[in-house]
């Protein structure tokens, strides 16, 4: 069964940089899209960014465009976000997930992984 550990979370002054890692295995990922989302308390989860396993291809929220980068390691199965100019806004939990189909609607990610705190203070 597909299983997702996200790690890397922690607490980063505004204008920080963070990288977050999300190890997959389980699966053999060349026909899926892999995501991050991210949640707060009392708020809906949030797309934050995807990639095309097999070809690379991106897709970013608007909100950070420019400033997150999301990668991956085929041989190590690791998904990756690399997360600068972070701003108090960016305080969640992050979560990464797979899915068979394409999107941003986190209702049609199958697998996710436990989530890793992100904390930004001024």
């Amino acid at each position: 069964q597909v299983q997702l550990v996200e790690s890397g979370g922690g607490l980063v002054q505004a204008g920080g940089s963070l990288r977050l890692s999300c190890a997959a295995s389980g699966s053999t990922f060349g026909g899926y899209s892999m995501g991050w989302f991210r949640q707060t308390p009392g708020k809906e989860r949030e797309f934050v960014a995807k990639v095309w396993w097999s070809s690379g291809n991106t897709l970013y929220a608007d909100s950070v465009k420019g400033r997150f980068t999301i990668s991956r390691d085929n041989a190590k199965n690791t998904l990756f976000l690399q997360m600068t100019s972070l701003r108090p806004e960016d305080t969640a939990v992050y979560f990464c997930a797979a899915s068979i189909i394409s999107g941003t609607n986190a209702k049609n990610y199958d697998y996710w992984g436990q989530g890793t705190q992100v904390t930004v203070s001024l």
